[in-house]
């Protein structure tokens, strides 16, 4: 027997194991490699919160809620629905004012704003292009943004 006979002896003994170990391998191998190239590049930003037409178009809904509870004959009866508008409402305005660049008032230990912050924070929205209804409730004293 020579060494060329040998040789593909001992190929044909190690090519089935080299085989088997190579298909286990290379997926994870491929795996980690592309988590390396995923790291590596580069992020694009994502938005922060709801798009400011969602926060309109929930604020003025809100609004619009507030009035018609607060008109309604049956106030007395639904208070507690009032107050979790209005603290809906706040939480809204918030967001709007974060997302418009607009200075807002923290929320108190209760995450509450009063009936005077949110006057003068809806205020300071519809003054800075936000699209607010022409009454805003009782939050503003002459009914007027």
């Amino acid at each position: 027997m020579n060494l060329l006979d040998a040789s593909r002896i001992a190929l044909m003994i190690a090519a089935p194991p080299l085989i088997i170990a190579t298909a286990r391998h290379v997926p994870r191998c491929w795996h980690a490699f592309a988590e390396r190239v995923r790291e590596r590049a580069p992020i694009e930003p994502q938005p922060y919160g709801l798009p400011i037409e969602k926060l309109a178009a929930d604020l003025r809904r809100l609004l619009r809620l507030h009035g018609e509870l607060t008109a309604s004959a049956q106030s007395a009866l639904c208070a507690h629905r009032v107050w979790a508008v209005e603290a809906a409402i706040g939480a809204r305005a918030i967001e709007a004012a974060g997302a418009l660049g607009v200075p807002h008032p923290g929320p108190d230990r209760a995450g509450l704003l009063t009936r005077t912050e949110i006057s003068a924070l809806l205020t300071d929205l519809a003054g800075a292009g936000l699209v607010l209804p022409a009454r805003a409730c009782p939050f503003t004293p002459d009914g007027r943004l």
